[in-house]
């Protein structure tokens, strides 16, 4: 046993409380090197009358280790524990002192945690597990009040470019409520909606009205009232790491320098403020000079930013923030911004804009969520043929390992925005591949995100070509795709396993394109069944049971003595389900009860 791979320390994503009652233990191997693994634990108070031994599973994997995890549930709040380790006829146990070959005498040297505080829990809005969210960007979404437009709007539907109109407005999004509504989206993200001189409105002027192009706030609260009326929450951008060069206080800066009162306000490197060699003599967005950077440390921009925060959560009763470059920000400041914002709607669902791995803002004092970008690029990879389903299962192991469970039951996953090319474009406008990859996008934990316009087949590359205008001409709409958009999103939103089942790859090889997982909670048990190769497959795995049938059609599907058998057409899928007749505690991470026969995550293909 390599004893150098053996991690595990009693904090962050390894030892946290899942709920006031439960507590989960991860513990990170060498790859197959573990055959077993045992949770020792007890109080440490009352150790001999409390102890309890707790298997662990085996949750994920990687290249190189494979992650275990068990929940506990300590009679008393605390918890006491060490690991027990086992492959072949070696043990080890692993304590707070290290390694060892003899069973250490409890509970001293034991990890600890220390007690579960309610106060303390990582709680995440539970409308976000069942949420299903759409990406609109207003300017381009549909033009409900030309008397709004501006004066260089162009007819709709032209080229996009970086700094042209169309004419979109909040009236446009009213006047279409009722096709989000039939396409079984609850949840919009709005990219910015503040007075702005650009199209895509991400340098702000003012932070406290609405964008006249758009309409004025009595609109926007009129939009989210009919929104709530329909059944579908609201989240808003908050662009607080950068404003437009014509905000007032900048401004100020620019007239006066040194002596502004809102020198401050901004990160200002030399005076006069200028652009020598495209590098601005102040911080900026990018090397953007009209979005100079805030200096979220400053008290008065604090204070104002979150009042901002605060004010819109208030007057229109929103019901969330997306944070736009929410990695350039200090954590002091997004500490007291989850404050305010939770005082305001203890329910605001907040999604910072992180593009590489977010652990840092996400143990429960800062985000609930990020934008899950390391899963788009996994996902688009592997469906666009860039990796084997060995390669596919070991990255999505680790990106599931990241962060805590309650994490990743809402972590924002989307497959394309605003700032990358369109999803058919990504996949080569190749229909099937598409259709593989929103089947994953809806039967994989965490919160989708549906860039407007994809589920009727809007093509674009990168920005600004990605910001098409809507297409509402229905014949000039792809009628099936948006049928497969709809059946996808009902039946997440009908199946909780779905949402808040547990998730695990059953079948995955080397050198192969195609995979089998699950979904599962106490109630039902769903396998997903990919071929992503352009060739028809015939899959198999172990399977003990035979009540299984097709999800979409109902047709009974029975395996062939133990084994399930299941053909499928060039880049392909196939959803299986049953009913569980033995009702566990999914949320937990209980054992689902029963379920495929176990292997070693490979299947006979």
């Amino acid at each position: 046993m390599l004893l150098e791979a053996l991690y595990h320390v009693p904090r962050d994503k390894w030892a946290y409380a899942y709920d006031k009652e439960t507590v989960h233990l991860r513990l990170r191997t060498k790859r197959d090197d573990a055959e077993a693994i045992c949770v020792m634990t007890g109080d440490k108070y009352a150790w001999d009358r409390t102890f309890e031994e707790v298997p662990m599973k085996k949750a994920a994997s990687d290249e190189l280790f494979d992650y275990w995890e068990a929940c506990v549930q300590p009679k008393f709040k605390r918890l006491s524990y060490l690991f027990r380790i086992e492959s072949g006829g070696e043990t080890v146990y692993l304590s707070e002192k290290g390694t060892m070959n003899e069973m250490p005498q409890p509970p001293g040297g034991n990890f600890e945690f220390q007690y579960i505080h309610e106060i303390d829990l990582f709680k995440v809005p539970e409308w976000a597990k069942d949420a299903v969210f759409y990406q609109i960007m207003p300017e381009r979404f549909a033009n409900g009040d030309p008397s709004l437009s501006p004066e260089t709007a162009e007819p709709w539907g032209g080229t996009p470019q970086r700094e042209n109109f169309f004419g979109g407005d909040i009236q446009g999004v009213m006047d279409h409520i009722d096709y989000l509504a039939d396409l079984g989206v609850n949840a919009i993200y709005f990219t910015p909606l503040f007075v702005s001189p650009s199209n895509h409105k991400y340098d702000i002027i003012d932070y406290k009205k609405v964008d006249p192009h758009f309409g004025d706030n009595a609109k926007l609260k009129a939009l989210v009232d009919l929104c709530h009326e329909k059944g579908i929450r609201v989240m808003l951008d908050a662009v607080f790491n950068h404003c437009s060069k014509e905000f007032p206080p900048f401004q100020d800066v620019l007239k006066n320098g040194k002596q502004s009162k809102y020198a401050d306000w901004f990160h200002i490197n030399s005076y006069p403020l200028q652009v020598v060699d495209g590098i601005p003599s102040y911080d900026t967005f990018g090397f953007y000079e009209n979005m100079p950077k805030f200096n979220t440390a400053n008290p008065e921009v604090k204070s104002y930013l979150l009042d901002v925060a605060e004010y819109w959560i208030k007057e229109i009763k929103l019901d969330g923030w997306r944070l736009d470059v929410a990695d350039e920000i200090d954590h002091h400041f997004w500490h007291d911004f989850r404050i305010v914002v939770k005082r305001a709607n203890p329910e605001a669902f907040i999604v910072g804009e992180v593009w590489s791995d977010s652990l840092p803002w996400l143990l429960g004092d800062q985000f609930d969520s990020v934008m899950n970008y390391p899963f788009s690029g996994t996902v688009l990879d592997f469906f666009n043929g860039e990796m084997d389903s060995y390669t596919f299962s070991n990255k999505i192991g680790s990106l599931l390992m990241r962060y805590p469970q309650q994490t990743n039951e809402v972590i924002f996953n989307l497959l394309c925005s605003h700032d990358t090319p369109r999803l058919l474009n990504r996949m080569g406008e190749d229909k099937r591949k598409l259709k593989l990859t929103v089947a994953f996008l809806f039967t994989f934990m965490g919160t989708p995100c549906i860039f407007y316009g994809d589920e009727i087949g809007l093509t674009g590359e990168g920005d600004p070509d990605c910001r098409k205008c809507m297409e509402w001409d229905p014949a000039k709409q792809d009628q099936e795709l948006l049928d497969f958009y709809k059946r996808m999103i009902s039946l997440r939103k009908e199946n909780p396993a779905l949402r808040r089942g547990q998730f695990r790859i059953l079948g995955a090889c080397n050198d192969d394109p195609c995979i089998i997982y699950e979904r599962v909670d106490g109630e039902t048990h769903f396998t997903i069944w990919m071929n992503n190769s352009p060739e028809p497959r015939s899959l198999s795995h172990a399977m003990e049971t035979e009540d299984w049938k097709d999800t979409f059609t109902g047709e009974p599907v029975k395996p062939d003595n133990g084994t399930m058998h299941v053909s499928l057409e060039p880049f392909g899928f196939r959803i299986l389900s049953r009913r569980l007749k033995q009702e566990t505690s999914a949320s937990s991470g209980k054992d689902s009860g029963d379920s495929v026969k176990e292997e070693s995550a490979t299947a006979h293909q």
